[in-house]
């Protein structure tokens, strides 16, 4: 018997009978993977958790706990999705999944985690903007967040690189590592208590998987190798999300490398990270401030004597525009939605009223 406490498992309340728990651990062609007391089972959901079922994050993914009905034959059924503490979502405009339900906007790339490991590499694709990006969508997610730099070993000097993360979140640890040396790595092991889980994200061929693998301390995940002057390109290995449990008792939640990171009703966690910029606002001679050449406007003052750096500025701005371009863009959906649906009721309504008639 497995103890599901083990894997995060914090039991509210007695499951009602004939159902068990469970934590999802992986998700492939419409099957899941979920360990259970019995060990790992294969399960799909129950034909009512479709139906009901009104926007994909009502869907389980891996990370989640969920009820089902264990069948020690053949394929057991997911019921329940339980309680989530955390979860890391991001923007997807276009929908994908089970027909019935709606297109959101919002897809989840992980669930039920403590920590946030922001992998990417000390290489030309290094770029602090980027890391700004995730530590926004971290930020509302419940997790804290972590910014892992790897392959320091193909660094000669990465100061500068550490320097200018911690400037632009000094709140948050940053650590480099090499996943080939062991550099950094024991510094990893305040984050990797039993019982806690860790999800790794960033964009393909940071090195998340070779990270897994070390930590692991064993081949988890296929690695491609890469030559030492082509390791800037990295190499796409995960193709899906997968939980696994290291030596230590903690959990890893793998995820496939992000192209980029769609930001997600993320308003309150842009201003968490611009805390220092928005706290200038106030200070301006005029409520409606545009910020830009505005007489008395603090931004300006900050800009032009230093004390807001140009840059910082500049990455504020950009987060906030992409919010409210995807606040727009879902309403326009939203309104298409409403109007089809509008078109489908009228239709419905005059097919009543001819039935009426000719009754």
């Amino acid at each position: 018997m497995i103890n599901l406490k083990q894997y995060g498992y914090i039991e509210a309340q007695a499951p009602p009978e004939g159902l068990i728990p469970g934590r999802v651990v992986a998700f492939r062609r419409n099957q899941y993977a979920v360990i259970t007391g019995h060990g790992e089972v294969d399960a799909v959901l129950k034909g009512s958790f479709v139906h009901d079922a009104v926007v994909r994050a009502d869907l389980p993914c891996v990370g989640d706990f969920v009820l089902l009905q264990y069948n020690d034959s053949g394929v057991s059924r997911i019921t329940e999705l339980l309680p989530r503490r955390s979860k890391f979502s991001r923007a997807d405009a276009f929908g994908h999944g089970y027909a019935h339900i709606q297109a959101n906007r919002e897809q989840i790339v992980a669930v039920n985690f403590d920590y946030v490991f922001i992998v990417t590499s000390l290489n030309r694709d290094f770029r602090v903007n980027r890391i700004l990006r995730y530590l926004t969508q971290t930020r509302g997610s419940g997790g804290q967040p972590v910014v892992i730099l790897t392959k320091a070993d193909l660094c000669d000097d990465f100061s500068s690189q550490v320097k200018a993360v911690r400037e632009a979140a000094a709140d948050v640890p940053v650590h480099a590592v090499s996943s080939h040396t062991g550099f950094g790595l024991d510094a990893l092991s305040a984050y990797l208590q039993p019982g806690k889980t860790v999800v790794f994200l960033g964009m393909s061929g940071v090195g998340k998987s070779s990270l897994l693998n070390v930590l692991a301390s064993e081949a988890l995940m296929e690695v491609r190798q890469t030559r030492r002057e082509d390791a800037s390109k990295g190499s796409h290995t995960t193709t899906h999300r997968q939980l696994f449990m290291l030596p230590s008792g903690a959990m890893v939640i793998d995820t496939p490398g992000m192209r980029e990171l769609g930001l997600y009703d993320a308003e309150e966690s842009i201003s968490e990270g611009f805390a220092d910029v928005e706290a200038l606002f106030p200070q301006c001679r005029f409520n409606d401030c545009r910020h830009q050449s505005e007489p008395g406007c603090a931004i300006q003052a900050a800009l032009s004597d230093g004390a807001l750096p140009r840059h910082r500025w500049e990455q504020y701005l950009s987060q906030k525009r992409e919010d409210r371009r995807l606040d727009k863009k879902a309403s326009l959906q939203h309104m298409r939605e409403r109007k089809k649906q509008g078109k489908e009721l009228a239709k419905f309504s005059r097919a009543h009223q001819k039935g009426k008639g000719n009754y």
